[in-house]
């Protein structure tokens, strides 16, 4: 039994050290201009961020922006009635086409410098 009360402990401050290293949304929109600026992220045509070179906290802006995005893309398909995949596909549009030159995007399944 204590062995079992020490694997739960050891579990479940696992768990909260994960939650805590977890980057938060606002940290996230602060960080993603530079990641995208050192091409380390891009936009794609399904609406949302993807890691082009796995650097720095990359993964993290991605996993924090994304999340978001599909919070807001669901919201907006319940609000209008479409499938979600709509507004994907509309929001990536629109984000590939303002991305400034020198980022990237994603066509055709491969990253291009825009």
């Amino acid at each position: 039994m204590k062995r079992l009360i020490q694997m739960f402990t050891l579990v479940l401050a696992f768990g909260l050290s994960a939650s805590v290293l977890a980057m938060g949304l606002g940290e996230a929109k602060q960080k993603l201009e530079s990641v995208k600026q050192q091409g380390l992220v891009g936009e794609t045509p399904a609406g949302y961020l993807d890691v082009v070179r796995a650097e720095g906290q990359a993964r993290e802006v991605v996993e924090a922006i994304n999340s978001a995005r599909r919070d807001e893309y669901k919201r907006i398909a319940e609000k209008h009635n479409i499938p979600v995949t709509q507004v994907e596909t509309v929001a990536g549009k629109k984000a590939i086409e303002k991305t400034p030159t020198g980022q990237y995007v994603q066509m055709g399944g491969k990253w291009v410098k825009k």
